[in-house]
């Protein structure tokens, strides 16, 4: 052990972190649309824009990049992929007075305009679509309708979304699709779609005495979506192009946009420069970047830096330590974790350019009625909390530098009139939920704990992986979950969001070239890694209440799986033909199927409505997995003894049951023994999977520490040492038990137990 252990260390100190990259060359500022027509220059459009027509009319030289939003051509430019990006003039304007840095509109304008207008599906069930459409067009703008929204939205950019009362008894159906990402036209805010189009999508469902269902899709597959029928119209700043109106009907224009043209900014440098190799996110396109599964920043590292490398982890402490290795050149998550991180950590930065701004997390809801109830009650506590001060009270705390008012209530101190919500949650994002004293702490547990404070719910917190929340919520395993979930088009498919919680921004973290900590040596380094992992905050008590789950469930699934092998050969060794057939069947099933997919069906799938806990399940896995292979191991076993030895068992008097326990299976177990002690030890190894079933076991226990510690290397060689000792106990205490069955130590009197003699 003490040789590993040295092995070990000497491994991972081998490990360095190489990085390194050439910085970016700044070219000659562009001032005039002109410019834009010597040959090579790159323009950005949008994909079957109509200033893509517009751009290649005026610029046949240039060398066009087709973009799927806005949002990633600013991008571009400001990396520097790009010599300037057309779009349409007020929304540019607009990106700029709300914080696009490092760029700038040129005076001139291209082309006389592009006409906006509702993309109509030749598939809606709706009678005379167009003509509708076109005649509440022709009133509102006779009324000044049109020109007040355009005026209020696109103009001033006032973003209050005026009341406007839908048919309690609608006569029709009005499905309209969108982008949900072209703003002042159509955008999120928080979980509500908001702007032009969507106010315009109202106003038409009223005149029409319509209900409304909007349908978010991305630029390219709103089209298709009319096409198809999917929607009845579209409603998303459409403009009209010839290519367009062959594939749908418009209706008459709502207003002509402006095309404009974006450049960098005068003397600004086609990146920021933060950390030291990395200046910019393009100087990391082709890189190595890591992600935490499940997560946001996975989408957003593919939509920036689309030759990246993506590698997926469990948490940010192991995107750290595999940067911090060489694995990975950099990792994406929000900006506050990385902050957080750096506090802890020297060595770590990131670049100044954000991934991603505006990203907002709130909770989320199963698509039930209760479920929509609870989250209309949870939001309207936010939304009161945020008007009160409590919001800025809580960051206070949270951001503050005075840990001892990091402190929540213990939710199971909490009356509960009307009942207890479950509550799934990663204890590894801090500050928002993570280990304290054993406790869950942090901004999102104190959100939840005061709302259901105030209305009466009692709180169970149930930690579990990040990947493993949503589909909790999704089956109803769990009740909400307040745990840094970022909202997204496709996640709010499957889950209800609430009010956000709160709003942040995605980062690029990487290792700095220089200025990190100074190395104290190596025993100083063990001993403020033996301090942090087990002595700060009583950390070893973590380590204590995973091995007892750890050793749980190893314990009862090798007892009810050798109870489970045992009866399930007893039906079969006779030669019933249906048992054995079902028999073979069940255990292909199982020994075929990976571990954790097995548990994660027993979880989500076959045990999702009943109230059964992750640990619960697991011994029933474990159960499966064992007896299957006890099964096997006595199949084997037992046809390893010669038959004769049942005949002659027969002929001495004994009974079937007497033969088999009294003659065959003291032999066989010799044969069988050394096997059964191998599928305890893998059994006990398996059990690091659990965590994926919302189960604290030892190794999710090491994980929150290392969360909370920022070292992979004292918490991981803890846990494996500790794997080591479990499972040398256990099988010290089978092989105590073996010397009891060994036939060699038998007295003749007991094996001559229960013969008929006369």
């Amino acid at each position: 052990m003490k040789k590993l252990t040295i092995f070990l260390v000497l491994l991972a100190l081998a490990l360095t972190a190489l990085t390194g990259c050439a910085g970016k060359n700044e070219t000659a500022p562009i001032t005039r649309l002109e410019q834009l027509g010597e040959p090579g220059r790159k323009i950005g459009v949008g994909i079957g824009t109509g200033e893509d027509k517009a751009i290649r009319a005026a610029f046949p030289d240039a060398q066009i990049e087709l973009f799927n939003d806005a949002f990633m051509g600013y991008s571009a430019l400001v990396d520097g992929k790009l010599d300037a990006f057309a779009y349409g003039k007020l929304q540019m304007e607009l990106a700029i007075r709300n914080g696009q840095r490092g760029v700038m509109l040129l005076d001139e304008t291209v082309g006389e305009g592009s006409n906006v207008a509702v993309g109509l599906s030749p598939r809606s069930p709706i009678p005379d679509l167009k003509g509708k459409i076109n005649a509440f067009i022709a009133e509102k703008q006779a009324d000044g309708t049109l020109d007040d929204m355009y005026n209020r939205w696109v103009v001033l950019n006032d973003e209050t979304m005026p009341d406007i009362e839908l048919p309690k008894k609608p006569e029709v159906h009005l499905r309209v699709g969108t982008t949900g990402l072209v703003p002042p036209y159509n955008y999120y805010v928080g979980t509500e779609l908001n702007g032009y189009d969507i106010e315009l999508a109202r106003r038409f469902a009223a005149w029409l005495s319509a209900d409304l269902e909007f349908k978010v899709y991305d630029f390219v597959g709103v089209i298709a979506a009319a096409q198809g029928g999917d929607v009845d119209c579209i409603m998303s700043e459409l403009f009209v192009t010839p290519e367009r109106a062959e594939a749908i009907p418009f209706s008459d224009t709502l207003f002509t946009v402006e095309l404009g043209v974006m450049v960098r900014e005068h003397g600004s440098p086609a990146a920021g420069a933060s950390a030291v190799g990395y200046t910019s996110l393009s100087d990391l396109n082709g890189k190595r970047i890591g992600v935490t599964t499940g997560s946001i920043q996975a989408l957003q590292v593919e939509a920036r830096l689309p030759e990246a490398e993506l590698y997926y982890f469990t948490t940010d402490v192991d995107m750290l330590s595999a940067m911090r290795a060489g694995k990975i050149d950099a990792y994406a998550s929000a900006e506050p974790l990385v902050r957080y991180m750096m506090a802890e950590s020297p060595d770590l930065t990131y670049v100044d350019e954000y991934l991603q701004e505006g990203m907002l997390a709130a909770a989320i809801f199963p698509m039930t009625d209760e479920g929509r109830a609870l989250c209309d009650e949870f939001s309207a506590f936010v939304h009161t909390s945020r008007s009160n001060g409590v919001f800025e009270e809580i960051e206070e705390i949270w951001f503050g530098a005075d840990e001892s008012r990091r402190v929540v209530p213990d939710p199971e101190d909490l009356p509960a009139p009307r009942g207890t919500l479950r509550m799934a949650v990663d204890t590894s994002l801090v500050p928002f939920i993570y280990l304290k004293d054993g406790k869950p702490v942090g901004i999102d547990v104190d959100i939840a704990t005061r709302f259901c404070a105030q209305s009466g719910y009692g709180l169970e917190i149930l930690p579990m992986d990040f990947s493993a929340i949503i589909p909790s919520v999704v089956t109803g395993k769990v009740d909400f979950s307040c745990s840094g979930i970022a909202y997204t088009a496709e996640r709010a498919e499957s889950v209800l969001f609430s009010e956000p919680t709160w709003e942040s921004r995605s980062v690029v973290a990487v290792l700095k070239a220089s200025g990190g900590a100074k190395d104290g040596g190596f025993l100083s380094s063990v001993l403020s890694s033996f301090e942090k992992t087990f002595l700060r905050e009583d950390r070893w008590k973590l380590f204590v209440r995973g091995i007892g789950t750890t050793l749980l469930i190893t314990v009862l699934s090798i007892v009810l799986g050798t109870a489970l092998g045992f009866g399930v050969y007893f039906l079969c060794r006779n030669g019933n033909g249906v048992a054995n057939g079902l028999t073979r069947f069940f255990v292909w099933l199982v020994h075929g199927m990976p571990m954790v997919v097995l548990l994660m069906i027993l979880y989500y799938v076959i045990f999702a409505k009943a109230m059964i806990s992750g640990t619960a399940v697991s011994v029933i896995g474990f159960t499966l997995v064992f007896g299957a292979s006890v099964f096997g191991m006595l199949k084997s076993g037992v046809g390893a003894v010669d038959a004769g030895q049942t005949e002659a068992a027969y002929t001495l008097g004994y009974t079937d049951h007497r033969a088999f326990f009294r003659v065959i299976l003291p032999q066989a177990l010799p044969h069988f023994f050394p096997a059964y002690k191998g599928e305890i030890t893998a059994t006990i190894k398996a059990t690091a999977i659990v965590g994926y079933v919302a189960v604290q076991d030892l190794t999710k226990m090491g994980d929150i520490v290392r969360s909370r510690t920022y070292d992979a290397f004292f918490p991981l060689i803890a846990v494996a040492v500790i794997y080591f000792i479990l499972a040398a106990i256990l099988t010290a205490i089978v092989n105590r038990l073996g010397v009891f069955i060994d036939p060699r130590r038998r007295k003749p009197e007991d094996i001559l137990k229960g013969v008929m003699t006369e």
